[in-house]
């Protein structure tokens, strides 16, 4: 890697987590109830304390202010504002933060949020990035905006623990970056910018979200962060190996499927279970995956080690899926899903055996 373009990407990186950790202390310097909801409703809030839940705005920051630099600094190199897919992410990220934003502050009614989720799927495909994995225009559409909706929950619903989603979200964009890095080689261009500092802007917002945490991510951060997260999955993720070395769209999708291990495990467990017991799964509760791990006796920081130990093994291993699909080697494919569906049983079968306290 070149001197310069190593010190560019420190940069972005640094000043991304600089940025999360600025705006993050300002809003808890702000008001000590910016952002708390639901200040009586602990069966639902899994802390029993009320803090700030704006935390996530940071999110958003980093990418505006990252973007603008970028444009700014590198105006020559390329127009960000003429490409196509960067003005779908542009605004399909403008309209889930506000939708975020407006939840934090008013609890929107669910189809509410389902209809503007459905329109952030639907404004990224219409500016080009869809799920390549069928040679049917509109099948793809469906498939992007059911992934984009779908990410959009099943982030939110993980975020029911201190430092869950934004170490999970950190290791998935890990992946996104790798596989940019392995064929695109130490390029300053926006995706690699973009993608830099927002793991800088989520390692920034970890240090004060990981237990014992001053504030919470909210519905303004999961909600971004999980459609720019949707956005760079389907780029890099589901279309890469078809994109870089003609693979066959599938392989795409069981790396997606590796990736997404923690989200997907406990998505899948808790629906799974408030079926069974008859209740919607969008309804909250203290039922997920993190929640019985504590009922099996560990505390919130061991939780937390749990699903960073699990995330790094599915960024580890989807990569490594990704390399060896280009050199024809195929036991990774094999090893990758079966260890996702150990995961999945196993976190599933601690909600089985250990339950909620009466």
């Amino acid at each position: 890697m070149d001197i310069s373009i190593g010190i560019n990407y420190s940069a972005f990186f640094i000043g991304g987590m600089i940025i999360a950790l600025i705006v993050n202390t300002l809003l808890l310097k702000f008001s000590a109830t910016l952002g708390i909801r639901n200040k009586n409703d602990v069966f639902v809030r899994w802390s029993n304390q009320s803090k700030p839940s704006l935390g996530g705005v940071s999110f958003f920051v980093v990418f505006f202010f990252m973007f603008i630099a970028y444009e700014i600094l590198y105006s020559g190199i390329e127009n960000i504002f003429g490409d196509n897919e960067f003005i779908g992410l542009l605004l399909g990220g403008i309209l889930a933060f506000g939708m975020g934003l407006a939840d934090d502050a008013y609890n929107t009614r669910p189809l509410f949020k389902l209809f503007i989720q459905i329109a952030c799927g639907a404004i990224i495909a219409a500016f080009g990035m869809t799920i390549n994995l069928t040679p049917y225009i509109t099948l793809n559409w469906v498939l992007t905006i059911i992934w984009v909706v779908t990410l959009m929950n099943s982030l939110n619903m993980l975020d029911n623990m201190d430092g869950i989603t934004a170490t999970v979200v950190t290791f998935i964009l890990l992946s996104c970056l790798t596989i940019k890095f392995y064929f695109d080689g130490y390029v300053i261009d926006i995706w690699t910018i973009l993608l830099i500092a927002q793991i800088g802007g989520l390692i920034g917002f970890l240090f004060l979200n990981v237990h014992p945490s001053k504030l919470f991510m909210g519905d303004a951060g999961s909600q971004f962060i999980a459609f720019f997260v949707a956005f760079f999955s389907i780029k890099f993720l589901w279309n890469g190996a078809t994109h870089f070395y003609a693979a066959s769209p599938l392989n795409g999708l069981l790396i997606c499927f590796v990736a997404f291990t923690p989200a997907f495990a406990d998505t899948l467990t808790v629906v799974i279970n408030r079926l069974i017991r008859g209740q919607s799964p969008m309804v909250g509760g203290k039922d997920h995956t993190t929640h019985h791990l504590v009922y099996a006796g560990l505390n919130d920081r061991q939780v937390w080690y749990v699903f960073l130990a699990i995330s790094a093994i599915s960024f580890v291993l989807s990569t490594f899926m990704f390399f060896s699909k280009k050199d024809n080697v195929y036991y990774p494919f094999i090893i990758g899903p079966i260890y996702t569906i150990s995961v999945f049983l196993a976190l599933f079968t601690v909600t089985q055996k250990f339950r909620q306290p009466k």
